[in-house]
């Protein structure tokens, strides 16, 4: 079966300057393919090259196994980065005009655009016009602009991007409600836990470079693996010492420790237990996408991330 996204080594620099740099993926379909990194990591320029808006210094994109043109219209629904709606339309005039430019007819269009807002919970808003809505709704009326087509293929930049935290979830599940009638989806976002909760395989970037393709879980292990415990024993921490590679005392006086590359929880409980030390706490701590990207690219990467994810949480604000 043919792909519906295929890039090899596309590489984009501006006024000298790299913005992309020998990154290589496709997408297979049926996939939900989250596409992360903190902004300024080459994910938009990615994106517009995969779609033909803009063109790669080198290497090559296939949309569908073609060069991106005129064969994938209709095919692909594409919300871009920067919001954009027509301020004095309605939402349902909004999602018809998007429909009709994918090759809706016209009565079709308007039946679609009455159909997704109701299912969306934005019917009484049909008649609402643009410039008068809250961001999160004109995001929605956006997103279902892209979706009204019914496309094989969606591709959303930075979709949760300034949303609160309620218009993110609802978001979340438009996405698995798309995935279920067996759409490709590949979402950018900088925000790991997204794509935590929706996606089975990702790719990671950094400063323009692919750092990591592959699925959740094995991204997940290349994170560091923590463990907290607690005693009333002060053998605790001397017996516990061995196996980890940072140890540091909680706010509850627990004992938090990062386990060596090679350690397993197990051998750490069964020290404990040969020691007879009295256990009130044996806890280890489930990984995040944000501490496994960290670890594979470095500190000055979790710099970028978190000053990115606090411009966003003010934009939600």
């Amino acid at each position: 079966m043919i792909a519906p996204l295929s890039l090899d080594n596309i590489s984009k620099s501006f006024a000298g300057v790299p913005a992309v740099q020998d990154v290589s993926f496709s997408v297979a379909s049926g996939e939900i393919v989250g596409f992360l990194g903190p902004n300024g990591a080459g994910k938009t320029t990615t994106l517009r090259m995969a779609l033909g808006l803009i063109k790669p210094d080198t290497g090559r994109v296939e949309l569908f196994g073609q060069s991106p043109g005129a064969q994938a219209f209709g095919r692909i629904g594409f919300l871009p980065e920067e919001r954009g709606l027509y301020k004095k339309q309605t939402a349902r005039e909004s999602i018809a005009y998007m429909a009709r430019l994918n090759g809706k007819p016209k009565r079709e269009a308007f039946s679609l655009a009455d159909s997704l807002l109701e299912t969306y919970g934005l019917g009484e808003a049909r008649k609402k016009k643009n410039k008068d809505m809250s961001k999160g709704m004109a995001q929605k009326v956006q997103l279902l602009g892209a979706i009204a087509h019914d496309p094989e293929f969606y591709i959303l930049d930075e979709p949760f991007s300034g949303l609160d935290p309620v218009n993110q979830q609802a978001l979340e599940e438009m996405v698995r409600e798309i995935a279920a009638r067996g759409r490709t989806i590949i979402f950018s976002t900088h925000v790991m836990e997204h794509a935590e909760r929706l996606c089975d395989r990702i790719i990671l970037m950094s400063r323009g470079r692919k750092v990591f393709d592959g699925t959740t879980e094995a991204a997940l292990s290349k994170a560091p693996r923590r463990l907290l415990v607690s005693s009333p024993d002060l053998r605790l921490a001397e017996t516990v010492s061995a196996f980890a590679k940072d140890l540091s005392p909680c706010e509850d006086g627990a004992l938090s420790l990062t386990l060596k590359d090679s350690v397993k929880t197990q051998q750490v409980l069964e020290a404990l237990v040969e020691a007879k030390i009295r256990l009130t706490r044996f806890e280890p701590r489930s990984a995040s996408l944000h501490e496994a990207f960290v670890a594979m690219v470095g500190d000055d990467a979790q710099a970028d991330m978190r000053s990115n994810i606090e411009v966003d949480m003010e934009s939600a604000a």
